[in-house]
């Protein structure tokens, strides 16, 4: 090949690749500016494909009462993401020969009660271990504003219910996280913070994340808030020792990109270490919880993904990865009230070439004879309901004693809630009883007409 031919193909790529870029950062900017206007609240978003960045903005405002703009390198509380360090922490320590996961805790917390139940670690892990969740009970939320021990928030858990035996159901449990931040300092000899700033921060350079403090002065660190009565004010202050390993973790979206990348090139762990957290794991009836160890099992578009979204009292984060292709998705935001999860899983699908349709307001007409034939109420396997109706040519679907949303058409016979991915995919039985599949991502579940 001539060196004249090398240039071409060389300028050729160039302009190509440039182009894709500059696509992207204006579908990124359109999606962001829309969901984070100028003079309110704020997001750092970054997006990297083959390990490369293509995009990283950020938007709004870090700190309103000052009117402090938020920029690349602010600092936000990224709420349970901490979960994946807490597993990864586990997971080394498996490594290094110091517990199994599949232990039973006892071994760890001796009069921990189980109810006759074998608890294993890698129950905690994934959520199923039927421990219920400290932050759901009144004991929790009426002290969430005063320190306490851990000594006092054992003897919380050991007074909150098993809700099912483990291994039978998925349960989204802080207390289980809890627990694995407590066996970290307990076979480390080191508190987590010590730990995770030892072992993970300062190996990957993860220079600009640190912890919850209420004292620590934390540079570039965003004000949370959330919306009252239409109204933005600062958020209540989450403490370190409520979050501690179930979310306690401040850091940026740079730092963020570096933990990704050093889980996929196996940093930190092995690859089989690494196969474990992100298998989804099974239950005792055949189902899958959509969980692994401190990665969420969900898809993009089609496409399977890892992630993890976080919440504290102002804040809201997600976290995408998209092994293959290899894409890394991470928004962080400084009110709960934004839909910083739904936009950047729109960001996700359009980095990996798969976009969600963008629905339109314009009425479409809809088949009166279909929709006479579909409406009613649909019972799921999952023991949920849903009421289907049909109104001035338009479709809505209800949740018993919820309000009505209106119905899409994004095919002939599917149809989408705006601003959501939940899908309805409406067909019949071998009877000739309408069904309904109902769709949101990975969770799907199966419907029967039961009444008119």
């Amino acid at each position: 090949m001539s060196k004249l031919l090398k240039t071409i193909i060389a300028l050729f790529l160039f302009a190509t690749l440039n182009g894709y870029s500059q696509s992207l950062e204006k579908q990124f900017d359109g999606l962001l500016k829309q969901e984070y206007p100028e003079n309110g609240t704020g997001v750092s978003a970054l997006v990297a494909i083959d390990g490369e960045i293509v995009y990283h903005k950020s938007f709004g405002k870090a700190n309103l009462e000052w009117n402090v703009d938020v920029d690349n390198t602010t600092k936000f509380e990224i709420g349970s993401i901490t979960k994946q360090f807490t597993a990864v922490a586990i997971l080394m320590l498996a490594e290094q020969g110091k517990l199994n996961i599949d232990d039973n805790i006892t071994e760890y917390f001796e009069d921990y009660p189980t109810h006759g139940h074998t608890i294993k670690i890698s129950h905690l892990l994934s959520h199923t271990s039927g421990l219920a969740s400290f932050t759901a009970y009144d004991d929790w939320y009426d002290n969430r504003y005063n320190d306490i021990s851990q000594e006092e928030f054992m003897a919380m858990f050991k007074k909150t219910p098993m809700l099912f035996a483990p291994g039978e159901k998925y349960y989204y449990s802080n207390t289980g996280y809890f627990l694995l931040g407590m066996l970290v300092e307990k076979l480390s000899g080191q508190t987590y913070a010590e730990f995770i700033n030892q072992h993970i921060f300062k190996k990957l350079g993860m220079k600009n994340s640190t912890f919850l403090s209420r004292h620590e002065i934390i540079t570039s660190r965003a004000t949370g808030h959330v919306k009252v009565d239409d109204k933005l004010i600062k958020s209540d202050e989450f403490l370190y020792g409520h979050a501690f390993s179930a979310g306690a973790i401040i850091s940026t979206t740079y730092d963020l990109f570096l933990w990704n990348r050093a889980i996929k090139n196996n940093v930190l762990i092995s690859e089989a270490s690494k196969r474990n957290a992100f298998a989804n794991t099974g239950l005792s009836n055949g189902k899958y919880a959509n969980y692994g160890y401190g990665w969420a099992i969900n898809e993009v578009n089609e496409v399977p993904s890892i992630e993890h979204n976080g919440g504290t009292f102002g804040f809201f984060s997600n976290a995408i990865y998209l092994p293959n292709p290899d894409i890394f998705v991470v928004a962080l935001s400084n009110c709960v009230c934004s839909a910083t999860d739904f936009v950047s899983t729109k960001m996700a699908a359009i980095a990996a070439n798969r976009p969600y349709i963008e629905l339109s307001d314009k009425d479409v007409e809809i088949n009166v004879e279909f929709a006479d034939k579909i409406v009613g109420t649909y019972e799921f396997e999952d023991g949920s309901k849903r009421i289907i109706s049909f109104e001035n040519n338009t479709l809505y679907s209800q949740v018993p004693n919820n309000g009505k949303s209106k119905l899409y058409p994004i095919g002939p016979q599917t149809f989408q809630i705006k601003d959501s991915f939940a899908q309805f995919i409406f067909n019949h039985d071998q009877k000739g009883t309408p069904s309904l599949l109902f769709k949101n991502r990975i969770r799907k579940t199966r419907g029967t007409k039961t009444a008119n």
